[in-house]
């Protein structure tokens, strides 16, 4: 795997931004029985990467340590009033480089009329929009990205990219554009100027919020990191979102990520807990 340096820098995020403005209804603003907002303490950790000693990490542990999970067609709300069944999906998503459309484009090859309910409309009439600053993205059709079917369709409802991937027995992160499969972890980099005249790069992963949309993040009409009804899962983030982080991190990163989490997790009271998870269950009295 090329060291983290290497990969490109969130292309799609900031192209989002744009689209997102331009593209948003009026919107109803978050329930705020469900979301929690997002300006609250977090436990931050920072710690050499293994496997590169020219750049260093910095974990959000509130949010790997969360019991967030994706709840699409289970209870998502939608980014878009109206819309829930498009999950984060309405917009499409900006590849992040040349070789980010490639892959994809490799996958949408393999993919039938029986996983993609609009297999006709993207052989026919193609599969790749443009946005209004002549950025590359998926194209979207009919209100959302042309690769996600639709409520009833015999596959399955959502990602067709991503259907392709567990039929395959592989990870979506394989077939997805980078943007789709790296939300809700968000990845930064920062070159940061030491005293002693060194520069290290600072490699962020943390969790994708609304304002990691931009200024259009604000009205969206729901997002699901501050959601309670997001956090409910068995297992953490750094758990369940293992391929994901192992592909932004690398193996050895990710490793000394699982140690620090977990002993953030053995103490008796963590620190900053996520507001949106569960409320831990009382200690038994002895």
């Amino acid at each position: 795997m090329p060291k983290t340096k290497k990969a490109k820098q969130d292309k799609a995020t900031k192209k989002q931004k744009s689209n997102e403005q331009a593209s948003q209804p009026e919107a109803s603003g978050p329930d705020p029985s469900d979301e929690k907002g997002i300006d609250f303490a977090r436990a931050w950790v920072e710690f050499p990467d293994p496997a590169d000693d020219e750049q260093i990490f910095r974990c959000d542990l509130t949010w790997l340590t969360s019991r967030w999970t994706c709840i699409f067609g289970s209870g998502c709300q939608g980014i878009q009033a109206g819309r829930a069944d498009d999950g984060c999906c309405t917009l499409g998503a900006h590849f992040s480089d040349e070789d980010d459309e490639k892959r994809v484009a490799e996958n949408v090859a393999r993919l039938t009329p029986e996983l993609w309910q609009f297999h006709d409309v993207g052989a026919e009439t193609g599969w790749v929009g443009v946005d209004e600053d002549g950025e590359r993205q998926t194209r979207r059709w009919e209100g959302s990205c042309i690769f996600q079917n639709r409520p009833g369709f015999a596959a399955g409802a959502g990602c067709s990219l991503h259907i392709l991937a567990l039929r395959e027995g592989r990870e979506p992160l394989e077939t997805k554009p980078d943007v789709c499969w790296q939300l809700p972890v968000r990845r930064t980099y920062d070159w940061i100027d030491r005293p002693d005249d060194t520069r290290v790069l600072q490699v962020t992963i943390g969790e994708y919020d609304r304002r990691g949309w931009g200024p259009g993040g604000h009205d969206l009409h729901w997002w699901c990191t501050s959601a309670t009804s997001a956090h409910g899962a068995g297992d953490p983030v750094y758990v369940s979102y293992r391929p994901e982080l192992i592909e932004l991190m690398g193996k050895e990163g990710y490793d000394r990520l699982v140690e620090l989490c977990e002993e953030r997790l053995s103490s008796l009271l963590p620190m900053a807990p996520h507001p949106a998870d569960p409320a831990p269950a009382p200690k038994k009295k002895h």
